[in-house]
């Protein structure tokens, strides 16, 4: 099982964990109860319910590079072409698009906001 930290600008806004039937993104209660809290997207609101997919949700997945650019991001990486997860992983800490960044999440660290 493979786990991440999902910041929003310098805001832990929760966790995205891969499990063996599929992905779980999970907002932080402690960003939750912040004043200024704001959903990823329309598509994961706010909320203290878990969100479950079977394929990584398209939000995540949009963070992705298509195509040529990510043939040779896997290629580069030695990442498979199929695991949009572990791409996610290896580029999205600092090579994205826009306010947000997903952080691989070892054992013994936790959310921190």
């Amino acid at each position: 099982m493979r786990k991440a930290i999902v910041y929003l600008n310098l805001d832990a806004v929760g966790t995205l964990t891969e499990t063996s039937q599929g992905y779980v993104f999970q907002y932080d209660e402690r960003y939750i109860a912040q004043p200024n809290a704001r959903a990823l997207s329309l598509t994961l609101p706010i909320s203290s319910q878990a969100f479950s997919s079977t394929h990584l949700f398209p939000f995540f997945y949009g963070l992705l590079s298509e195509g040529y650019n990510r043939a040779l991001q896997c290629r580069l990486l030695k990442i498979d072409e199929n695991d949009d997860f572990g791409l996610l992983l290896a580029i999205a800490h600092t090579d994205t698009i826009g306010a947000v960044r997903i952080v691989a999440q070892t054992q013994n660290q936790g959310v921190e906001v």
